[in-house]
């Protein structure tokens, strides 16, 4: 039986490779959590560790995020909104996905509990991860440097679905943009740009609902650490991965699991 220290080590790592990469952070949480036998609640235990990579997002995308904020905040002062082809204008795109993220993340979040524990719910959800990846083969090249405020809505609804386990967050988000015609490195961008306010919602709300951590707070601490660190490699992977649009490859590791986890819940006792 591994000491709390060393799961929260190894979900750390899964938590930094796979918040980013298409695959699913949080149905190889599940699945780590099930495997490993952890205790406490399975939701409490994932938003800890996106902690660590809330704060690898913020750090590789620190230039971005100042220039949007500076002009935004230049912008307000003169009472004006900024333009559509400015930096500025992110700031209300990602508000506006914020919204129906957050609607579905709190009218799910129960189910998502128990969701968690259920071998059948991630290996469907990683069915979808696969399907979507997969789809982008037939994506055609895309020519917007932003999604309309109506196509924010919407992959900000897609954001929100991504709370399922097995359904991965970067990928839906980044797949829905490719669709609507984003071009692929400002999907990337968009995508990483608005799970910053949804991730850091769930982290208040679940610090204000001030849940036990049964003892192991410094564990988990370095479980974020770790995810921290391991995030910001995976970033970098991802942005070359989109650069060379084989962002479909990332199905030839999902498919599979998801047959797998599908197996374990005909098997999963209980």
């Amino acid at each position: 039986m591994l000491s709390p220290f060393e799961q929260a080590i190894i979900l750390g790592i899964l938590q930094g490779l796979t918040e980013f990469l298409p695959i699913s952070s949080d149905g190889h949480l599940a699945l780590a959590q099930m495997l490993l036998e952890v205790e406490g609640g399975g939701l409490t235990l994932s938003v800890l560790l996106h902690t660590g990579t809330l704060l690898a997002t913020i750090l590789y995308f620190r230039q971005r995020i100042a220039k949007v904020l500076l002009e935004l905040w230049q912008h307000l002062r003169h009472g004006r909104l900024p333009a559509p082809t400015s930096p500025g204008w992110d700031a209300i795109l990602v508000l506006v996905a914020t919204v129906p993220t957050g609607l579905i993340g709190l009218a799910l979040r129960d189910m998502v509990a128990q969701w968690t524990q259920e071998p059948l719910a991630t290996g469907f959800g990683f069915i979808v991860t696969a399907c979507l990846l997969t789809s982008t083969l037939w994506a055609r090249p895309g020519t917007l440097v932003s999604p309309t405020l109506v196509g924010a809505l919407v992959i900000g609804f897609a954001q929100g679905l991504a709370v399922a386990p097995g359904i991965s967050r970067s990928g839906i988000t980044i797949v829905t943009a490719l669709w609507l015609g984003v071009r692929s490195e400002r999907a990337f961008e968009f995508s990483m740009l608005m799970s910053v306010p949804a991730v850091a919602a769930a982290v208040l709300l679940e610090l204000l609902e001030g849940e036990s951590l049964d003892g192991h707070a410094f564990a988990l601490a370095s479980g974020a650490i770790v995810a921290f660190a391991v995030g910001l490699g995976a970033l970098s992977l991802l942005r070359r991965v989109m650069a060379k649009g084989n962002l479909a490859w990332f199905a030839l590791w999902v498919l599979p699991l998801a047959l797998a986890t599908l197996a374990l819940a005909k098997a999963w006792p209980g």
